[in-house]
């Protein structure tokens, strides 16, 4: 294993030892997987893995942190939560993310509490602080710690230590609330979420890498791949086979943003970004 590596995995270790206790926000994706390996590690038993069922995220991830909670032999519960019958949050302001965290994080923090768990900690890492993320002043707030951002991990190095430790996620597609697909200000709804998610799980069956689907008002499709990706997506075929199934989906128009994949694609259209 790389030295820097190698000594961020023992801090890593010493930090959650540390805690005595723990939950962990699980989600199943790359970062708290992590987190949760190593803190099994380090607590053993003491730790458990609580995980949000709600509309907002694709059913696969739902499914692979059962897997991998499994797998790694911790106690794994599942909560869930309708942001949906929010009004606020339905509206879609710029700050939704700040109030979808600060009533999941208040609901982990309230189970803790009944449980007598010492912390909750979610699997933030150093490169989440280069985008607009709202929810970390929520996880500030309840005093949800970040250890992989206390101990200083960019996600590359999330991904190395996940593939030395042996982790089927460490080369995981990168995963957000589907309510990133579509732009402040336009309604986010039970029936386009699902959409989205039915459009990405058809176009990662294509093959296509880092897949998004941006519900833009008037039934627009504007699909974001890796740019390695976008040969294939346009290519004959493909191209005539997405149109086909976005249309069947619902969407009006289907359109390729041509700069690809990006984090926090529709926060360009926030003042100052």
């Amino acid at each position: 294993m790389d030295p820097v590596l190698d000594e961020k995995y023992y801090k890593l270790r010493k930090h959650l030892e540390g805690l005595g206790t723990a939950l962990v926000a699980y989600s199943g994706g790359v970062d708290s997987t992590l987190l949760l390996a190593v803190g099994r590690e380090a607590l053993g038993d003491d730790i458990v893995a609580v995980t949000v069922s709600s509309p907002l995220h694709p059913r696969s991830l739902l499914e692979n942190a059962g897997r991998m909670a499994a797998r790694l032999r911790v106690n794994h519960v599942i909560i869930e939560n309708d942001e949906l019958a929010s009004g606020d949050f339905v509206s879609n302001p710029p700050e939704r993310c700040y109030l979808c965290k600060r009533e999941r994080f208040g609901k982990l923090v309230e189970l803790a509490a009944r449980e007598g768990t010492a912390e909750v900690i979610e699997g933030s890492q150093l490169d989440d602080a280069s985008d607009y993320r709202p929810g970390a002043e929520a996880a500030r707030e309840l005093s949800v710690s970040s250890p992989l951002v206390d101990v200083g991990f960019y996600k590359y190095e999330v991904r190395a230590l996940s593939r030395e430790l042996g982790l089927s996620t460490w080369n995981m597609r990168a995963s957000s609330c589907l309510a990133t697909r579509i732009p402040y200000g336009e309604k986010v709804t039970r029936d386009k979420l699902s959409v989205i998610d039915e459009a990405e799980q058809y176009l990662v069956g294509l093959g296509l890498g880092q897949v998004r689907v941006r519900y833009i008002e008037e039934r627009t499709a504007r699909i974001e791949v890796s740019q390695a990706s976008v040969p294939l997506l346009a290519s004959d075929g493909i191209r005539e086979r997405v149109v086909a199934r976005m249309k069947e989906l619902g969407f009006i128009y289907v359109s390729a943003d041509l700069a690809g994949y990006r984090t926090g694609a529709l926060n360009e259209a926030l003042p100052g970004a």
